[in-house]
Formats: structure tokens, C-alpha cells, sequence
């Protein structure tokens, strides 16, 4: 069934498929993967507050899926119901540097291109994938998530985000850019 096609009429809140790709996850899977990433991507196009967002670096991290990831100690979920392709969210390690604004991010993991598509919204899928990152960051003693949002663009995610008890940080890239929000949740 195309994105397209899809109503809210079809979408039923619970229970998701959360499915983690891996280099033997079928093709087919991938291709899923390609297509939300690549969604996620051109919503983001639309949004000229949005100003640091280039689509042919992301056109090639779909192409490399999910090594793109899993190659930064990361890795990506999508989620499903029979027959449907909701969403998509990924995550990696961030690279140690000097930088003192990065070193909030030891032991921490960026979340990264949260998109559920529009028939799914207000199912509470955003809340699942987003908790299904936390407990592997747990298990893995990671101590921090951190991730960039657009609130003007995306103000539900930004009110998920705060509701899942992220706070507004400081750039923990040391990048700074409008429209940009970064914030930060302790794990316990």
C-alpha cells in the first residue's frame, strides 16, 4: 500500500511491528527503509526554516542502509503493521573530539530522522520507536540521548521530545543553525 493511500481510518494505535535492520535484514525491508528516510527527507525540503538541511547527503545515507548506522555504533528501527510502513528512526554514536561542547555526548547516542507518516500520527508510533531507542541505549550503559529538532516545523515531535523528558541543551555538534533546536535526556 503507497504512503498515499493511506488514511487514518487504517492505521490502528497498537500494536506496532518494531523491526531493527541489519546487513541480512531482506531487501525488501531496506527498500521500506530507503522509502521513509527518503520521506522524512523530502518533508524536511519543504520547510525553508529548516536551513541546514542538505537532501543528497541523505539520498546517500538511504543508499547505505543500514550500514550507514550501524558503521557510527548506531543503527535504525522501522515499524509496521500488516501490510503497512509507518515509520522510521535511527541513531549512532557521536565522534569523540576536543570540542568542550561534545563532551556532554560521552556515552550518548544521537537520535536521528524520527518520521512517521501522516496516517500514523497521534497513534503514539512516535513515543514507541523513540522508547524502543532508550532501552537499547540502556542496555548498552549509554548515559545520554541527544538529538536536533525543528519545533517550528515539527512541533509535535518537539512536544514528544519533552514529554519523554528531553530539555534543550547546548549544540552538542558545535554547529549552530536557525530553526535548530538541540536537547538532551539523561538515561538512568
Amino acid at each position: 500500500m503507497s504512503p498515499q493511500s493511506l488514511d487514518r481510518s487504517t492505521v490502528i494505535p497498537h500494536p506496532f511491528i518494531i523491526e531493527e535492520l541489519s546487513p541480512t535484514s531482506p531487501e525488501g525491508r531496506i527498500a521500506v527503509a530507503r522509502d521513509l528516510l527518503l520521506e522524512y527527507g523530502w518533508f524536511v525540503q519543504q520547510h525553508s526554516e529548516i536551513t541546514s538541511f542538505c537532501f543528497g547527503s541523505l539520498e546517500i545515507e538511504a543508499s547505505r542502509l543500514p550500514f550507514s548506522y550501524i558503521e557510527q555504533g548506531g543503527g535504525c528501527l522501522i515499524a509496521s503493521q500488516p501490510g503497512l510502513s509507518l515509520g522510521f528512526v535511527a541513531w549512532r554514536t557521536l565522534p569523540s573530539t576536543g570540542n568542550s561542547e561534545l563532551k556532554m555526548v560521552k556515552d550518548a547516542w544521537e537520535i536521528k530522522r524520527l518520521w512517521v507518516r501522516p496516517a500514523a500520527r497521534g497513534t503514539g508510533l512516535g513515543r514507541t520507536l523513540i522508547e524502543a531507542i532508550v532501552k537499547r541505549a540502556l542496555h548498552a550503559g549509554k548515559t545520554r540521548l541527544v538529538l536536533d529538532t525543528a519545533p517550528q516545523a515539527m512541533p509535535a515531535a518537539h512536544r514528544l521530545y519533552l514529554d519523554l523528558g528531553f530539555r534543550e541543551c547546548p549544540s552538542y555538534t558545535g554547529n549552530h543553525f536557525d530553526g535548530i533546536l538541540f536537547m538532551s535526556r539523561e538515561l538512568p
